[in-house]
């Protein structure tokens, strides 16, 4: 039977049930923003709108009450032909992309503030800003704003959400919260997904396991207790928390924790999911010198290639160093730059190739499928889909390469597989079954 590896990680961005407001913005109303924030960047509301019926209305109405008069030049979509939009309607995208990025800072503001043992004070962005010269200061360096239009900021308190704001918030959580089909795919998420999955001796993770310089495994402190977590038992104690963020009912304390772990989950530090120093969104948008827009990555990304490094987290998480492998993603591979998924003479695999559009001209591909199947590994890489009018007239659809990483020189069974080992156990159990019934210690119901 052919078995599709593909990623089984709570990387969740959106969607939460039974918010508690408690007078605070939790993780999931920053995770709300940040969705729109995304989608609006490229020009792709109409998932949200028409895929999913979350009305964006009061962000439009809000957006244009507020930024009539702002061009919002940075926050221009990025739209190929494909998706092209009128320059009216690329204009409003403009103006509610400005509107939900300034909350989103101001939301991400308020959790760090909250959370001080995230070690987040850096990314308190909005408190750095010299809102009459127009400049910031980051890491004792001070750059000029290429836009300083921000009419809902209170210099003295900015990361405060207006009254405006703040209604707008509860319509768009509200729009989160009834979304039948968003719902039912969050909570397929977590019927089915984990921080990370052991199959058939492949360890399967999204970005990274945290790692100090010298190879170790990262300590980590995620709460005021200061306990601290490393390699997988901090995956283990990320899952628990996420799940109380999402299930808890009758503890909105803890409920509220849950849900800023899946924000920090999104763009921390020490986050497996994310894999960077910071997440420099503010620079990106408002600094035009790159030097502020460095997002460091983990240890982890620089000893991938290493098998020393591959066999202490195959054994971290028990498996056999010999025949395992790790299978993850998060960091497009470039082609164009010579870069291979296949490292650490191949123990480690990395499938993600820029399936999105968006990182297509920086990696030269769209993606990459793992296949494994009963006669061995296969890595198979996918050709960007130009659009559907080169499809038509030229007949060019999606071209795929295959590799063989791996072939069995004896193919493998279903027993061979974990499904197999739970087959057997299943047997065993059978087999005391029937033989109790035949030394009569249990009688036949009738």
């Amino acid at each position: 039977m052919d078995t599709l590896i593909n990623y089984h990680s709570i990387d969740i961005q959106w969607g939460n049930h039974d918010i508690v407001w408690m007078g605070a913005a939790s993780g999931s109303e920053a995770c709300i923003a940040t969705v729109l924030r995304t989608s609006a960047r490229y020009g792709n509301l109409s998932t949200i709108e028409d895929g999913y019926g979350i009305n964006l209305l009061p962000l439009a109405t809000f957006a244009m009450e507020f930024y009539s008069e702002d061009k919002c030049e940075i926050f221009k979509p990025k739209v190929d032909n494909e998706r092209a939009c009128s320059e009216k309607d690329a204009e409003l995208i403009a103006k509610m992309h400005k509107a939900i990025t300034v909350i989103q800072f101001k939301l991400e503001g308020e959790i760090i503030k909250r959370r001080p043992y995230f070690r987040m004070d850096d990314r308190l962005i909005l408190e750095k800003i010299d809102y009459e010269e127009g400049t910031i200061n980051i890491d004792d360096k001070v750059y000029k704003l290429r836009d300083c239009n921000f009419p809902t900021i209170n210099p003295d308190n900015p990361y405060e959400l207006t009254t405006e704001e703040l209604e707008l918030m509860e319509k768009l959580k509200s729009s989160f919260l009834n979304s039948e089909k968003l719902q039912n795919h969050v909570g397929f998420l977590f019927a089915k997904g984990s921080m990370y999955l052991k199959y058939n001796s492949n360890l399967l993770f999204h970005g990274c396991i945290p790692l100090n310089e010298d190879g170790s495994f990262r300590k980590v402190s995620i709460g005021a207790s200061g306990r601290e977590y490393s390699g997988k038992a901090y995956l283990d104690r990320l899952e628990i928390l996420v799940r109380e963020g999402y299930f808890y009912k009758n503890n909105p304390e803890a409920k509220l924790y849950g849900m800023d772990i899946i924000w920090y989950l999104w763009n921390g530090a020490d986050s497996p999911l994310f894999g960077k120093d910071r997440m420099t969104t503010f620079e990106r948008y408002f600094i035009e010198n790159k030097e502020s827009h460095i997002e460091k990555k983990n240890y982890y990304f620089e000893l991938e290639d290493d098998e020393k490094a591959c066999n202490m987290i195959f054994e971290e998480f028990g498996l056999d160093p010999m025949i395992s492998h790790i299978i993850n993603g998060h960091v497009p591979v470039k082609i164009k730059k010579g870069e291979s998924p296949i490292k650490a003479n191949g123990k480690l695999l990395v499938i993600d190739g820029g399936f999105s559009r968006a990182y297509q001209p920086e990696t030269g591909i769209a993606g990459y499928t793992l296949i494994y199947n009963s006669y061995g590994l296969l890595l198979v890489s996918h050709e960007p889909f130009e659009s559907t009018q080169k499809a038509i007239e030229e007949e060019k659809d999606i071209l795929s390469t295959t590799t063989v990483l791996e072939q069995e020189v004896d193919r493998k069974r279903v027993g061979d597989t974990d499904i197999g080992e739970e087959l057997k156990v299943q047997i065993q159990d059978l087999e005391w079954l029937l033989d109790a019934y035949r030394k009569g210690l249990i009688k036949e119901q009738r």
